[in-house]
């Protein structure tokens, strides 16, 4: 048979109010109460009605994560955290791919809201960047939270100071006596190009190295347009002897032509990435990138969304740290 809330709570020694609050993770329970409640209900393998919570409620206990992405590893990072937050927090997830560039992208996304009685969305890049769905959501009264936003000001989710980080790692390949390095940019939708483009520009500047337009080529954060940028890259009369990718993806398309062309990483070409994807470390050699916390990351949005659901002033816009992981895909400038 069913374990029932009252079979908890009569087990608990607590009333059916407290193994509720319990697990809707309400902070007035005391801790050694909630630690009871928590143990009585994983023994007796209890789960909450989903139909009789959402009559009572007035909730459908259910929240999306919409994405355009071409980064599987990035997204999986993403989801992995979004799914630990909805079962702390006793919550169903929708994910739902959309067309960022499709003339019926806010239909779409009004759609789902209104057939499937969210609560609430996560979006990530470069959903979290347009205007037009942002306002109509407001218009709406529907909570969402946004993972790295261009706009950081307001709202709820979590940040990274991606301009400091990629600066950083630009005066590292500097440090190492590089003075023509590359970047391949990330999506032009996405609001982390625009910062890890300006990263690189300050970290240049810092260095005392001249931005040189030549070096700079666009991406769309995939594979396939690592691969053509690199090509494009080192076809020039004075190709770079380092390059920065604005994602682990483009920076392992780019090794792989630097591979097929012969030429030794970091011997010959250094090549760094950003996100610090599991990929990033099963590569030969293994990839230098940013670390940023992509996991942590959605499940603290999706816990800060959560919140926001039961209190509409509770919600915050969180800042991650990151670190540099340097690896052996950098190395010394080569004597030309």
């Amino acid at each position: 048979m069913r374990v029932r809330i009252e079979d908890v709570a009569k087990a608990a020694g607590v009333s059916m109010k407290t193994v509720s609050r319990v697990l809707n993770n309400e902070p007035t329970v005391k801790d050694e109460t909630r630690a009871r409640v928590q143990a009585v209900a994983k023994s007796m393998n209890y789960r909450p009605d989903p139909s009789a919570r959402s009559l009572a409620g007035r909730k459908s206990y259910l929240v999306a994560l919409l994405y355009d992405n071409p980064s599987a590893n990035y997204l999986m990072e993403i989801l992995m955290g979004v799914v630990e937050a909805c079962q702390e927090y006793h919550y169903g997830l929708v994910v739902q791919p959309l067309n960022y560039h499709s003339p019926d992208f806010l239909q779409s996304v009004e759609s789902l809201v209104t057939f499937s009685k969210l609560d609430g969305l996560i979006l990530t890049p470069p959903i979290t960047d347009s205007v037009a769905l942002l306002d109509r959501l407001d218009a709406l009264g529907m909570p969402y939270a946004c993972v790295s936003p261009k706009n950081r000001e307001g709202g709820i989710g979590v940040t990274l100071d991606e301009h400091d980080a990629v600066c950083d790692m630009i005066e590292h390949l500097a440090s190492l006596g590089h003075t023509r390095i590359a970047h391949i940019k990330g999506h032009p939708a996405h609001g982390a190009s625009e910062w890890r483009l300006a990263g690189y520009r300050s970290g240049l500047r810092r260095a005392g190295l001249r931005y040189e337009p030549e070096l700079v080529i666009d991406g769309e954060f995939s594979f396939d347009s690592g691969v053509s940028a690199a090509r494009q890259l080192l076809d020039l009369e004075r190709p770079p002897t380092a390059i920065f990718a604005a994602n682990d993806d483009m920076a392992a398309g780019a090794m792989s032509v630097a591979h097929s062309r012969g030429l030794s990483i970091p011997g010959d070409l250094s090549v760094c990435g950003f996100d610090n994807t599991p990929m990033s470390r099963q590569i030969f050699p293994a990839l230098t990138t940013v670390h940023q916390p992509t996991q942590e990351m959605g499940r603290l949005a999706t816990g800060e969304l959560l919140k926001t659901i039961k209190d509409p002033a509770s919600g915050q816009m969180l800042r991650m740290p990151y670190a540099l992981q340097l690896r052996q895909s950098t190395g010394p400038a080569p004597r030309r």
